[in-house]
């Protein structure tokens, strides 16, 4: 694990924890802290069949429509897809393509 994911995992569990005992309390509601709860998890590893499946099945929309909705270029959304090319989405963009596989379309149209 680098240093930057080490960080940014303490950072989360410690986000989670500092939420986990306002809820104790009764600061925050337990709707809120299923909200920060899903929100600190990380995202998935997403294959190319699973993109594409995202893509074609949930979205429904072309390479170029979906790159477009996920603010990436075509290019890649393609190297996403292509099997051969081993680059995977990470970041904000995995998160992204969790919270449309869960959602639908709508989670990105708000």
């Amino acid at each position: 694990m680098s240093k930057r994911n080490s960080e940014d995992a303490r950072m989360l569990q410690e986000l989670l924890d500092t939420a986990a005992e306002l809820s104790s309390y009764g600061v925050m509601s337990k709707s809120d802290m299923t909200r920060v709860r899903s929100l600190c998890e990380p995202p998935p590893a997403y294959t190319p069949d699973r993109i594409v499946a995202i893509r074609t099945t949930v979205v429904k929309a072309s390479q170029a429509v979906f790159a477009s909705m996920l603010n990436v270029s075509v290019s890649t959304v393609q190297k996403w897809e292509s099997p051969s090319a081993n680059k995977r989405p990470s970041g904000t963009s995995a998160k992204l393509l969790q919270m449309v596989e869960a959602k639908g379309v709508d989670a990105l149209l708000v």
